[in-house]
């Protein structure tokens, strides 16, 4: 009789260490029920974990120390699954294009739905939404690259969009600093015209912080193909909008950057 056991051992022989219900009750001819229970069984071992309903991992016994393996292995899939499109963005795709200084602690997706996060022991897998206009006009496939992996390939952010996608979001990838390390790193090599065209789909004050770190980092013809963006800006914004001053007055004492309508009410401090 099939059995869900010798069923995961084939599925890993073909080199995929996934599978989806709907798969599996195909091949197995079970009931749902038996098959509910199988997958109990092997849960309980450590032989599989789902991250979503439907959809299951197949743990080796190295994947079972940190609760999963590698969410670059499963993401695409995992998607699919879910018939969502995606790119991997933030610090991953930052490491990525050979950011030295960022360290990955949560896998970091965008999508144009909001979505739950899955924590599967140490394995964390953060959804950050984009409205689905806007991620329309980013997500397109020459502004991304593939993340290759054993398993096959992941969607990530081209070096523009994670810029762009850090400094977005940048209270999810290490605050100000983080996306400054970043812009730091990778600024040199964004391409000005793609950078440009793609900031059309972000908010203003995004862009133009976006723009600060890079003049200030001395990428000078990336922040240029970015200064349109400030010319249209009606009032200045803070560097930091979460950083509040304990004295109200305090804030009068910021320095004020009039090319990129920036108020710098925090100090950018990176590892050189």
């Amino acid at each position: 009789m099939n059995q869900l056991p010798d069923f995961t051992d084939r599925q890993l022989a073909a080199g995929r260490g996934f599978f989806t219900q709907p798969t599996a009750l195909l091949e197995l001819r079970q009931s749902p029920q038996a098959f509910r229970a199988a997958v109990a069984r092997l849960s309980k071992n450590g032989r599989l974990a789902s991250p979503r309903r439907g959809f299951y991992l197949i743990l080796r016994p190295e994947d079972r120390v940190l609760g999963g393996p590698d969410p670059a292995r499963w993401i695409d899939p995992l998607m699919s699954h879910l018939g969502l499109d995606y790119r991997v963005s933030l610090l991953r795709a930052a490491a990525f294009h050979g950011a030295s200084h960022q360290a990955a602690m949560v896998f970091q997706v965008i999508t144009p739905r909001q979505l739950p996060p899955i924590v599967l022991g140490r394995q964390h897998v953060e959804f950050l939404f984009q409205s689905p206009q806007m991620f329309t006009k980013t997500n397109r496939s020459e502004w991304l690259n593939r993340l290759k992996t054993e398993a096959g390939y992941a969607k990530v952010a081209g070096i523009e969009l994670t810029l762009l996608d850090i400094c977005r979001y940048f209270h999810r990838a290490g605050g100000v600093n983080g996306a400054a390390q970043a812009v730091h790193d990778l600024g040199k090599e964004a391409n000005s015209r793609i950078l440009a065209a793609a900031a059309l789909a972000y908010e203003n004050s995004s862009v133009r912080r976006l723009g600060y770190l890079l003049e200030r980092f001395g990428h000078t013809r990336q922040a240029r193909a970015l200064l349109p963006f400030a010319r249209k800006a009606r009032s200045f914004k803070p560097l930091d909008p979460s950083a509040k001053a304990i004295v109200p007055e305090l804030a009068l004492a910021d320095e004020q950057n009039s090319d990129w309508k920036i108020r710098v009410n925090v100090a950018v401090e990176i590892d050189a």
